[in-house]
């Protein structure tokens, strides 16, 4: 039965609440009685996985879909605005079309203004105050500055040369969602719904806009991936949990998220540490029972007749309470948090000391672990002279879209073969590509994880469910069936549990929910072997250590 998806509120009363809703796809559900609410004026970040409902969500709270069950109340005197992660326009269409799909509510006010307007002179004492209400309505939601706000968005995303005549067609993917992105600031409604609000935005274009949405006046909830948004926007976060289909909400921002991540990993060692510990003493308690009774029977001392049967029934009674506790305890044990993430290398002892030597900054004193020398890759990518990786090194790969970053960390994971040069690589590599495979296999995951690797793959779970990727109904679910942020969770999980001496890692940290990423930064820290990467991660690229790498219109820089 499909309940009423959105409720009427009284229209001065700025709302936002979710309660017991569920939204599924077929047979599989998104979301599951989710329930909380956004306060007017915070600034609530969704994250979440890929695959997780982030957007799902977004388009509930916009009423672009209906829950299956529960209620949603959305209601803001000025507007809400919706940024999808498409320009929902045939490419027919020009810019200035999208510019008045925009503010179409504010144009219609505009009309009805001019109507209005132009039977003043004869208006009745209460057309006239209609008249009133709607110009202070316009005027609120700044209907005389629309356009100047558009100019304002577009040259701060970067679009100021863009005329309002060009067709939607002759823009490229990144320009029309940054069109998007103007076009629903420019509204400027009280409630603003974004989806990824900052991909492909350049840094002085997030940089306009984080300080545009710290100074809005109303409510913004916007799905994102990006930390640095994430620390300088977010008041509260919204977390939209895969496993249990369920949102978790957070306040004080990023800063308590991640405190109260910490106080609930701690909690749960406490209680593995509680559980184990009462495990101990009961196993003790039966040991000692069961020596007084052995002690019991043997001793003469202890004498015979009804003080001893009653002395036995005692112990007896004790003992029988301590094992149906730890019959108990045994059937539904306390598992222990999972361990951090750690990546292994098998250096050789004698790399030691050039790893050493590698990262004290002397370039002469290891030897290089890998080495590229004139490489050519079609007009993608060419090095020009030797690229050297030492024990250890850490090398951060830049340069803008299509300057040949994917393609240099394929050929240095043997994943491409040059067409010029020459390639040294060491033996054991592990690398994470930027995209998932095209076509996943239909191995469960349990089998995928232990494909190449000794022993039957039931013996392979233990390891796999210790990471705390997975839970234990995920190992028989086929790869294809995984959400694009289960595969790359399933990446992970390989890369950490193979040792390799060089880890080359193409936007490691795409599609996985942000407590993983920074746990995957812990582990790279702690790794002793070298790693090169490329991220578009600002986080990401802010803590990463060592030497930057510029490539440049296919040549390295």
């Amino acid at each position: 039965m499909r309940e009423r998806a959105h409720t009427a509120v009284p229209a001065a009363v700025a709302q936002l609440s979710v309660k017991d809703v569920t939204k599924s796809y077929g047979t599989r559900t998104v979301l599951d009685q989710v329930s909380f609410t956004v306060r007017p004026g915070e600034r609530a970040a969704v994250i979440g996985e890929n695959g997780s409902g982030k957007s799902t969500l977004l388009r509930l709270l916009a009423a672009a879909e209906p829950p299956d069950t529960g209620e949603i109340t959305v209601s803001f005197p000025g507007g809400t605005g919706h940024l999808a992660q498409t320009l929902d326009l045939d490419p027919g269409h020009t810019v200035q079309d999208a510019v008045d799909l925009a503010l179409a509510d504010l144009r219609d006010m505009e009309r009805r203004l001019r109507t209005a307007e132009e039977g003043l002179a004869d208006a009745s004492p209460a057309a006239l105050d209609a008249y009133g209400e709607l110009l202070t309505a316009y005027e609120e939601r700044g209907g005389y500055e629309a356009d100047a706000r558009v100019d304002a968005a577009l040259h701060g995303l970067g679009l100021a040369g863009t005329t309002r005549d060009r067709a939607l067609g002759s823009l490229s993917g990144g320009e029309q969602s940054r069109l998007a992105l103007a076009c629903v600031l420019a509204a400027a409604p009280e409630l603003l719904l974004l989806d990824e609000p900052t991909n492909h935005l350049d840094a002085p274009a997030v940089h306009w806009l984080e300080e545009h949405l710290r100074g809005h006046r109303g409510t913004v909830v916007a799905v994102t991936h990006d930390r640095g948004f994430l620390e300088r926007i977010a008041t509260t976060i919204l977390e939209v949990d895969r496993d249990t289909r369920t949102v978790h909400r957070y306040g004080d921002g990023w800063p308590g998220y991640r405190a109260a991540k910490a106080a609930a990993r701690r909690r749960a060692e406490q209680e593995h540490a509680d559980w184990r510990a009462e495990v101990g003493r009961g196993e003790e308690l039966l040991g000692a029972a069961a020596k007084r009774l052995a002690t019991t029977g043997k001793d003469p001392r202890q004498g015979f007749g009804k003080h001893r049967r009653s002395h036995e029934a005692k112990l007896g009674g004790q003992v029988r309470a301590v094992r149906e506790r730890l019959a108990h305890l045994r059937r539904n044990p306390v598992a222990a948090p999972p361990e951090p993430l750690r990546f292994t290398a098998a250096l050789p002892a004698a790399d030691d000391r050039d790893q050493d030597a590698a990262r004290s900054g002397d370039p002469d004193a290891a030897a290089p672990l890998a080495e590229l020398d004139g490489v050519a890759v079609g007009d993608r990518l060419r090095l020009d002279g030797l690229l050297a990786v030492a024990p250890g090194e850490r090398l951060l790969v830049t340069g803008a879209n299509g300057a040949g970053k994917t393609t240099l960390l394929r050929v240095l994971a043997g994943d491409l073969e040059p067409d010029a040069g020459t390639v040294r690589r060491p033996a054991r590599i592990g690398y994470l590509a930027q995209e998932l495979p095209a076509r996943s296999t239909r191995l469960p995951l349990l089998a995928a994880f232990a494909a190449g690797r000794p022993g039957p793959p039931e013996e392979h779970a233990g390891p796999l469910l210790a990471l705390g990727l997975f839970r234990e109904e995920d190992l028989h679910v086929p790869v294809a069936a995984l959400s694009a942020g289960q595969q790359r969770r399933l990446q992970i999980a390989n890369l950490v549990t193979r040792p390799a001496d060089l880890l080359v890692l193409d936007e490691p940290t795409n599609h996985i929910a942000l407590d993983l990423v920074e746990d995957l930064e812990a582990a790279l820290a702690a790794y002793p072997g070298a790693v090169v990467a490329v991220s578009h991660d600002r986080g990401f690229r802010r803590r990463f250590p060592g030497e930057h790498l510029e490539l440049h219109a296919g040549r390295r820089h």
